[in-house]
């Protein structure tokens, strides 16, 4: 029969009354240990911290307590071996009790040899810290928390760690952290111990409005959210209990739950609640993180306006894909949509942003999942496409311009987009992503350059060319540093007085390894590579100086034209340098002629007006260069201050043969007499030629029939050996020769 006080078996010596009192009413547990590892003795504390009835414990072996020990496995020491122990032992164990509840203590055993015979007894001391352990755990899991996340450690990592740690507070648990996404879908951040099976059912939930109000209601409905519905799926998979809170920010949205499930059958009674609901505060951190984390990486990587992603992002993509094993081949796209600044100009950007986006959602509309695609530019995308080559890449290009056909509704009007597609292949098109981007960025051009939706792709000498126009660009920057650059200078002759009516500068470059760059070639590079204008202004600045050297050796050039860029004439300072320049040399600026090309004209507006004028108002004379070969009209013709205008050579050319090229020529000489300005006239090549525009009244003319472009010296003695005079004496007896 069982009595609430005990008395020691006879087999011990008598203990005094007020010690087994002592022992009998301690608040920890205090449990006497014969050498043959039999309890003799626990008091009432060590009953309750085991789960047994008072006076069960008596006679039992004491490895019975630790047999259940979890901490790491095992007891922190062998309580069986212990028994020949001299100094006291003691440590930290975790133990699941009789009632299935896990226990926390802190347990010391001292031995001692009592009575006549000298046996050896041990006092096995145990302070439960259950409560106060999981606090302070907790606590201590909240502050690594926190450091963490202060630092560069992955948002995934913390979880993972959090979630590992609670799985040792409460020992045979799975513990799993749950966002809760923008669609209100469930999404684990971390649950290593998770099966699969009941993860993924987890992440097929969405939670209606009812559940979010539920949640927001009482944290604690998430384990009806996360258990009832799957409790059978959980069971069959080894899971039995679950404790579950949902994690609330401060002004009140739900953003996840931290939920913790079992393997035992065993309820464990409330401390798993208390330690998941600890936990929540610090979880609700890590996921503010996780989302600002995510915000700044959608920032960084993705083009707001598309959702797309952008340059940075897409080229790490290209390194992967390039990078995969095996024969792999993708295609990669760069469409540009044509006419898109006249969209922006004409509407304004934020129509302009809605056209590219109702743009991207149709480039979306016909993409695949396993497409890449992104926002490389104003109105610049790409999209790779996996596992294509040529014939397949030129049909999906077909299908992109196909699906913008139908017109976009911006701003009241009718649209209907056309794209410039450029495609490259890997590995055709080059072993590395710039190759790549590098031959569908010219492709693209190409494409441009043939019309308004149209498709090129990518050959080797187009990048070829591109590479020859990048060695051409640098070499050209240095020449222009050391002055490798040279003026040659062809006569104008005005045929109305057989006198020298100026020069036309025109640059010439000599390269010393290079060898003889024509024009043509150099300006175009100029052009492309941002050069030109620093050429025209080093011209203006070289022809400036030769007429001063001319006028000091006896040689009068009345004037000097300076061909310049379209780029000049948007520059508000050009006049202001030419006028330094005047000032400087003391050169009056009559002599200086400024010639500008056709598609000046064509890009009028307000600033080049303002600068065209404001020479004009300095004396320097302004003269169109090869009129007539652009689209310029009549109209924006006489609203500019010009002084000349220049007949291209390609009227020239057929001008004696050709009834149609000598009626143009008679109109651009008529339209210019009329509207008060020069007519110069260039390539000149025969007699005959030079007939003809006599007759028709041309002011001034040039060409080979008279010079070819000379350098400074040689015009000079051009001019000292009178050459104009024996040209033309040549010219008369030609004509006089062809009459007979």
């Amino acid at each position: 029969m069982k009595t609430q006080n005990p008395t020691p078996s006879p087999a011990v010596v008598a203990i005094p009354e007020i010690s087994f009192e002592l022992l009998h009413q301690a608040h920890d547990g205090m449990v006497i240990i014969d050498d043959h590892n039999t309890i003799l003795y626990a008091n009432p504390a060590a009953e309750t911290l085991w789960g047994y009835d008072p006076g069960e414990l008596t006679g039992r072996p004491v490895g019975e307590l630790m047999a259940a020990s979890v901490e790491n496995g095992a007891a922190p020491f062998d309580i069986d071996a212990s028994v020949q122990a001299v100094e006291p032992v003691s440590g930290e164990v975790t133990f699941e009790n009789r009632s299935g509840d896990y226990i926390s203590a802190e347990v010391s055993l001292t031995a001692a040899r009592v009575g006549a015979g000298g046996r050896r007894y041990r006092l096995m001391m145990v302070h439960g810290t259950t409560g106060a352990g999981h606090r302070s755990r907790v606590v201590e899991l909240q502050n690594t928390v926190f450091r963490s996340l202060s630092s560069e450690i992955q948002i995934q990592d913390v979880a993972d760690m959090v979630c590992r740690e609670v799985e040792t507070l409460v020992p045979n648990t799975v513990a799993v952290l749950i966002l809760l996404d923008e669609q209100s879908r469930l999404r684990i951040l971390s649950g290593p111990g998770m099966p699969r099976r009941f993860a993924a059912a987890l992440e097929d939930m969405r939670l209606t409005e009812a559940d979010i109000a539920a949640l927001a209601n009482d944290l604690n409905e998430a384990t009806t959210i996360v258990w009832d519905s799957y409790r059978s799926v959980g069971i069959s998979l080894g899971l039995h209990h679950c404790w579950a809170s949902a994690i609330r920010t401060r002004n009140g949205r739900i953003t996840g739950i931290f939920a913790l499930y079992s393997r035992s059958e065993r309820n464990r009674g409330g401390w798993p609640a208390q330690i998941v609901n600890s936990c929540v505060p610090f979880c609700g951190v890590l996921i503010e993180q996780h989302e600002a984390r995510q915000h700044i990486s959608q920032l960084s990587n993705y083009d707001p306006l598309t959702g797309f992603l952008n340059r940075t992002a897409v080229h790490k993509v290209i390194r992967s894909l390039i990078g995969q094993p095996g024969d792999n081949h993708f295609a990669l796209y760069m469409i540009d949509i044509d006419r898109f600044r006249d969209i922006n100009d004409a509407l304004g950007h934020i129509n302009g942003d809605g056209f590219l986006k109702s743009v991207s959602e149709r480039l979306k509309g016909v993409s695949r999942s396993n497409y890449v695609l992104s926002r490389s530019g104003p109105n610049e995308f790409l999209i790779i496409v996996p596992n294509t080559r040529r014939d397949d890449a030129l049909r999906f290009a077909d299908i992109l311009h196909g699906c913008v056909k139908q017109p976009i509704e911006i701003g009241g009007n009718m649209i209907v987009p056309t794209l410039g597609i450029g495609i490259s292949l890997f590995p055709e098109n080059g072993p590395d992503g710039e190759s790549l981007l590098s031959y569908a960025e010219q492709a693209m051009r190409h494409a441009k350059r043939s019309g308004l939706g149209m498709t090129h792709l990518a050959r080797s000498e187009d990048n070829k060319a591109a590479q020859d126009r990048l060695l051409l660009g640098s070499a050209l920057r240095e020449s222009l540093a050391q002055g490798l650059l040279n003026l040659q200078y062809q006569p104008q002759i005005d045929v109305r007085n057989n006198t020298l009516y100026g020069v036309e500068a025109l640059s010439r470059w000599n390269h010393p390894t290079l060898g003889n760059i024509y024009p043509s070639r150099f300006i175009a590079v100029a052009e492309e590579t941002g050069q030109i204008e620093a050429i025209g202004t080093w011209s203006l600045e070289r022809a400036v100086r030769q007429i001063l050297e001319w006028d000091a050796h006896g040689i009068y050039v009345p004037t000097v034209a300076v061909n310049l860029s379209a780029g000049h004439f948007r520059n508000r300072n050009l006049p202001g340098f030419i006028a330094r320049l005047l000032s400087d040399s003391k050169l009056e600026p009559h002599r200086l002629t400024v010639e500008i090309t056709e598609s000046v004209m064509m890009t009028e507006n307000e600033d080049t007006n303002m600068v065209l004028q404001s020479i004009r108002n300095l004396g320097v004379a302004l003269s169109m260069d090869d009129f007539g070969t652009g689209y310029s009209s009549l109209s924006r013709l006489t609203r500019l201050p010009l002084t000349e205008i220049k007949i291209d050579r390609s009227f020239i050319m057929n001008l004696e043969h050709d009834a149609n090229a000598q009626a143009v020529t008679t109109a651009v000489i008529g339209i210019g007499g009329r509207l008060g300005m020069t007519v110069v006239t260039e390539g000149v090549e025969t007699v005959r030629q030079l007939d003809l525009l006599c007759q028709l009244g041309c002011d001034v003319v040039q060409g080979y029939l008279f010079a070819r472009p000379m350098p400074p010296e040689k015009l000079e003695e051009w001019l000292r050996d009178d050459r104009l005079a024996a040209v033309l004496k040549e010219a008369k007896e030609s004509r006089a020769a062809a009459s007979e």
